[in-house]
This record gives structure tokens, sequence and C-alpha cells, in this order.
């Protein structure tokens, strides 16, 4: 991952998260407290995460800008009809 600039430092992260996956953000729909971002990750395939607006405005989100999706979950489900 690149290095985040801080106020007055740089910070690298590193995550315990596994799933870290690269896209685009395609739309950012703002709401009332909470805005919901959407990041495309490969052609056609899109995952979406709701966060606060101070989330957003302290990330420096915007549509057309890099991202990363983490997913960090104890259970995943698979579903069939």
């Amino acid at each position: 991952m690149k290095q985040h600039q801080g106020n007055e430092q740089e910070v690298k992260m590193k995550l315990s998260a596994r799933n870290v996956l690269k896209g685009v953000i395609k739309a950012i729909e703002i709401g009332a407290v909470n805005v919901e971002v959407t990041v495309e990750i490969a052609p056609g395939l899109e995952m979406t995460s709701i966060i606060t607006k101070r989330s957003r405005e302290n990330l420096g989100l915007a549509v057309g800008k890099e991202a990363y999706v983490i997913v960090k979950a104890s259970n995943v489900m698979i579903g069939t009809d």
C-alpha cells in the first residue's frame, strides 16, 4: 500500500485483513449522516461501503480517485437459488 500523508508525518499502513482490493471510486451518494461509496474493483465488478461523512472528508474520497476496499469479516456466506 502507498504511504498516507498525515498532518505532520507519513505513516505506512499495515493491515491484518487479507482481502485488500484496489479500485476506482465510481459513485458517492451523500446522505444526511452517512455516505455510500461504490468502488469498481474490476471491469463490471463493484463493491459498496457505507461510511460516515467525516470519514469521507478525512480520506479525501472523490469519484475517479483510486481507493482500497478492505474486507475483514469473521464470516463470509455463500448462497444459491
